[in-house]
């Protein structure tokens, strides 16, 4: 008799304890709360804003009306991301992004390196347009003499203003057709100027 007592309370104190532990677990789901404890996870992270827009190099023909001509350039030019932005809005077409770059000329003549701002207005997805305006710098002949086959550039700055017109290959790839333009407005003695003109392809990120 003491053994089946015993038993008795064995499996009553027993079947207490696992109904409190079920109903201690069903509440626990409920609640959401995890079961096992693993490593936190990693932070939410947004993607940074790319400093770089975009890279085009190409080639020009140089200054084809010119006593320089007859020679190509090597033409380059990185345009950063925009400083200030909004996003689908009208006003977003006037606010620029800022460009160096320059033309290196395989002959000796004149190259340049400029700075300035850059205006991009879409046609189409594919198709679009740059306006450019902005300062050079360039090792042009600024003598009283200048050497036959130079240009007479006055002084070894300039401002400087181009166009093109691009087609986006894809996301990333685009080809574009520009003229440039520089010259020193007549601030200087002389003022020869130089126009190139040509072909670059660009790198978007």
């Amino acid at each position: 008799m003491r053994l089946r007592s015993a038993l008795i309370s064995g499996l009553a104190a027993g079947l207490l304890s696992l109904s409190v532990h079920s109903a201690f677990t069903a509440r626990a789901a409920d609640l959401g709360y995890p079961s096992s404890f693993g490593p936190p996870a990693a932070p939410i992270t947004q993607p940074a804003t790319p400093f770089l827009s975009e890279v085009r190099l190409g080639t020009f023909v140089h200054d084809a009306s010119s006593p320089e001509q007859g020679s190509v350039d090597l033409a380059g030019e990185i345009l950063f991301a925009k400083p200030f932005s909004a996003p689908g809005s009208f006003w977003d077409v006037l606010l620029p992004r800022p460009s160096v770059g320059g033309t290196l000329n395989f002959a000796g003549k004149t190259s340049q390196a400029f700075a300035g701002l850059t205006w991009t207005y879409d046609i189409t997805e594919s198709i679009f347009v740059d306006a450019e305006f902005g300062g050079s710098v360039n090792n042009g002949k600024t003598g009283v003499i200048v050497p036959p086959g130079h240009n007479a550039m006055g002084c070894n700055w300039s401002f400087r203003e181009s166009g093109s017109i691009g087609y986006r290959i894809n996301a990333n790839w685009d080809v574009t057709a520009t003229i440039e333009h520089m010259s020193n407005a007549g601030a200087c003695s002389q003022n020869r100027g130089l126009t190139n003109y040509g072909m670059r392809i660009g790198y978007r990120f």
